[in-house]
């Protein structure tokens, strides 16, 4: 699959657990990392839009697991990202362990923004992604 951004890391020991793989929770932190430097990388600066009253929030995440990582495993991370409707836009993100491309888990994030009245909406720097 063509991805549209792609990020590297490397598991650190506090983020395994008791078993020796990656705690599921973490992956939901590297997801969102993923997400922050996607933005970054666009010139879409998450605090920025924070301090302006643009709230950029998760309204739903769908995370299938299919392998372990474990500590020091290299891995990547593929996005891309499309605006399924005028309120919501939507990031699938594959995880994928680098010494055999072998994926580990598939990701769709589905957010918001929300206004300074709470209200949902998709702010022009969020939709030019999508141009």
């Amino acid at each position: 699959m063509d991805y549209t951004y792609k990020l590297e890391f490397k598991v650190r020991d506090y983020e395994c657990d008791l078993q020796g793989v990656v705690n599921n929770g973490v992956y939901q932190n590297y997801l969102e990392h993923a997400r922050h430097e996607l933005l970054l990388d666009r010139g879409v600066d998450f605090a920025e839009l924070a301090k302006n009253n643009i709230n950029l929030v998760v309204v739903r995440a769908e995370l299938d697991y299919k392998t372990p990582l474990t500590s020091g495993d290299q891995f990547w991370i593929g996005v891309n990202v499309e605006q399924p409707s005028k309120i919501r836009f939507k990031f699938s993100q594959d995880i994928y362990r680098s010494s055999d491309d072998k994926l580990v888990l598939k990701a769709k994030i589905t957010g918001t923004a929300l206004n300074a009245r709470g209200r949902p909406f998709v702010p022009e720097v969020i939709s030019n992604l999508f141009n």
